[in-house]
């Protein structure tokens, strides 16, 4: 198993990348969270990766954290998951902003992202869940019935992004309520 890649970088065309190493150039599908972290073309890389090998291909996947692998590890293992859609979930969604949907159970952030409808997502959901959710998304946000989650539900109702809204509710200080929660949020948005 190749756990990790160490070398230079060749070419960047999303999602794959080459990468040589010590003479050998490796193609490595990676998920856009890893592709915006990446050096440029000609610069050291260093990368956690996954292999997976078929009957027809042995195909490397490579990742910018751990996290983003073991997330990655646990979509797989879900019948009718692939690697695709796994890279195209963990392009979509950070690892913290998975964590939340599934502590949260929140389909809706993952139908926004293409290939994954309604069904899917709720499979997800279920399978993730006590596994992706318990471990990240308790250190990440706050649990379905803190204050904060009702904060960060309301300026995603308002529009804002799931990248905003969170880091508006890191901001707000630990025992604020809901209103003024969301008045100190709305303010720290319009700042930014």
């Amino acid at each position: 198993m190749i756990g990790r890649i160490e070398g230079r970088l060749l070419e960047k065309n999303p999602p794959a990348i080459l990468v040589d190493v010590g003479g050998v150039g490796y193609e490595i599908d990676v998920p856009m969270s890893t592709f915006y972290q990446l050096p440029a073309v000609s610069e050291r890389v260093v990368l956690l990766t996954h292999l997976a090998v078929r009957e027809d291909a042995h195909q490397l996947y490579g990742f910018a954290t751990a996290a983003e692998r073991a997330a990655f590890r646990e979509l797989i293992r879900i019948s009718g998951i692939g690697a695709r859609t796994a890279l195209a979930v963990l392009s979509g969604l950070s690892v913290t902003e998975l964590a939340q949907a599934v502590t949260l159970q929140e389909s809706g952030r993952l139908t926004r992202i293409p290939g994954i409808g309604k069904k899917t997502a709720e499979r997800l959901l279920l399978e993730l869940k006590g596994k992706l959710g318990a471990e990240l998304g308790s250190a990440a946000m706050p649990a379905a019935g803190d204050a904060h989650a009702d904060v960060l539900h309301a300026l995603l109702a308002l529009g804002y992004n799931e990248r905003e809204a969170a880091s508006a509710v890191r901001t707000l200080p630990a025992g604020t309520g809901v209103s003024d929660g969301i008045r100190l949020a709305l303010k720290s948005l319009a700042k930014g």
